[in-house]
């Protein structure tokens, strides 16, 4: 049970880190708040809210992923390197493919619920 208690506050642990050194994960977490109080607003379904969520889910899993790469990168190999840097522009490239799937949602939920209610 102990151990099942450590896994936990580590990857808390992980995720605070995530929060106070990179600025990329701050800002997925703030594209995912306005996600979910745009959902409240314009009453999405449960269906919709599940793929927001999953969206959402997506690109936040793949920002924590690309930053622990790319910390394991800096670590092995603190000098530049070419095979490195294509490492580090494949993970983040994984998080860039994933939030324009996740914006192209979005648009597809919410677009068509703000021209109904603004225009």
């Amino acid at each position: 049970m102990k151990k099942r208690a450590n896994s936990f506050k580590a990857a808390f642990t992980g995720l605070y880190e995530g929060l106070k050194n990179q600025w990329n994960f701050k800002f997925h977490l703030i594209a995912a708040c306005v996600v979910i109080a745009l959902g409240f607003y314009f009453e999405v379904s449960k269906m919709e809210w599940s793929v927001l969520l999953l969206c959402c889910a997506m690109v936040i899993s793949l920002e924590l992923i690309n930053t622990a790469i790319e910390l394991l990168c800096d670590f092995v190999e603190p000098n530049k390197n070419e095979k490195i840097r294509i490492i580090k522009d494949i993970s983040a490239a994984g998080v860039l493919v994933s939030a324009i799937i996740a914006a192209v949602v979005g648009g597809i939920v919410f677009v068509p619920r703000i021209i109904e209610r603004f225009f």
